[in-house]
């Protein structure tokens, strides 16, 4: 007899993007409380601000995205290695927003955020920031 799994498929939209696929997540329950928590997965690929991302690897909470320019010629590849942030759900006009994971947002870059030309200096960020095993795609 197999156990169900924790895992649940629930679509997404991000900014301006298309629906991705995504899975929920069973976040570590905070010190004050034994309920746990589920928070939806950042997409795998997404488009925003002229922008298509994919997901080449995830680290624990850090992941490298590879960026191309929708639209160029001649788009030259670039990759962002992001800190992994979690927000709350929360309540808008009635309506609940889940618990998600975040890109960082432009405030916070440099120190959540990091985009490199090279792909040898991400995959050095990413060991920088989050030390362990990858999960390449």
């Amino acid at each position: 007899m197999s156990k169900a799994s924790s895992v649940k498929p629930a679509s997404q939209f991000v900014g301006d993007l298309m629906p991705i696929q995504a899975t929920k997540t069973r976040a570590s329950a905070e010190a004050w409380s034994n309920k746990p928590h589920f928070y939806k997965r950042l997409p795998k690929e997404f488009r925003r601000g002229g922008f298509n991302y994919r997901q080449i690897a995830r680290e624990n909470d850090a992941a490298v995205y590879e960026q191309r320019c929708l639209g160029c010629l001649y788009p030259a590849v670039c990759f962002e290695v992001i800190r992994v942030k979690r927000r709350q759900g929360f309540e808008i006009n009635g309506r609940f927003i889940e618990a998600a994971e975040v890109y960082p947002s432009s405030e916070v870059w440099g120190a959540d955020g990091f985009t490199f030309t090279n792909r040898d200096e991400a995959w050095a960020k990413l060991a920088e920031i989050s030390p362990g095993k990858r999960e390449r795609r």
